[in-house]
């Protein structure tokens, strides 16, 4: 019998959408939220076995309502979606996640595959106490080859990387992370490096990181 899932997403357009994929693929979706209080009251009725919910639901507050979901129901398992392939670059902590969960990157989504496959790996995955996993066997060979670049920033440099793109100058986030301007200048200089950013003078290195950073968190560039 196919597990009970429950889809979670304040995207209207991609919950319908993908719900009605995932019912074609035999997926028993029996649930879709799009709001906070829909995903407590339909996960309160429906009991699922399985939730599926966006990393960046309410305001980026998906996997706090996962672990309290997951706190209801010890069995429930978990699959977030990311449109980022670093949580870190959206300031939250992979840390946080439950285990078992499986973390599937939306690039990943094409054929559905990955999210199909996620769904009873989660449960499987929390039975045998493993610790959350990203999902990329579909992912293209760039893309793993940024995954790993992105993975290796540690976590200042993906904090400053954010702050960055949040349009914070260096003296800004020295004085939010108590550091001097130098050490930002010298962090944001290594981020700049680890991406294979060059900066010049007919190219603003800030920039160019905060397109590099637009692009990987899923947001629209311009």
């Amino acid at each position: 019998m196919p597990q009970r899932v429950l889809l979670v997403n304040d995207d209207a357009f991609e919950l319908i959408t993908l719900a009605e994929a995932m019912r074609l693929r035999g997926i028993n979706v029996v649930g879709e939220a799009h709001t906070p209080a829909a995903a407590a009251n339909l996960f309160k009725t429906l009991l699922p076995e399985v939730v599926v919910i966006d990393a960046q639901f309410d305001d980026h507050r998906g996997i706090s309502l996962a672990r309290s979901m997951r706190q209801t129901i010890a069995s429930l398992g978990l699959v977030i979606t990311s449109a980022c392939p670093d949580l870190r670059l959206i300031g939250l902590r992979e840390d946080d996640i439950p285990e078992g969960t499986q973390i599937v990157l939306k690039r990943s989504l094409s054929d559905l595959n990955a999210l199909c496959d996620a769904i009873p790996d989660s449960i499987h995955a929390l039975q045998r106490q493993e610790e959350r996993q990203w999902v990329n066997k579909y992912a293209s060979r760039h893309e793993k080859s940024f995954l790993a670049t992105v993975n290796q920033l540690t976590d200042v440099q993906a904090e400053t990387l954010r702050l960055v793109a949040m349009g914070m100058s260096n003296g800004e986030i020295g004085r939010l992370r108590y550091v001097s301007e130098k050490s930002v200048e010298q962090i944001v200089a290594r981020i700049a490096c680890h991406l294979g950013i060059t900066p010049d003078r007919s190219h603003n290195l800030r920039v160019l990181m905060t397109n590099e950073y637009n692009k990987w968190i899923g947001a629209p560039r311009h």
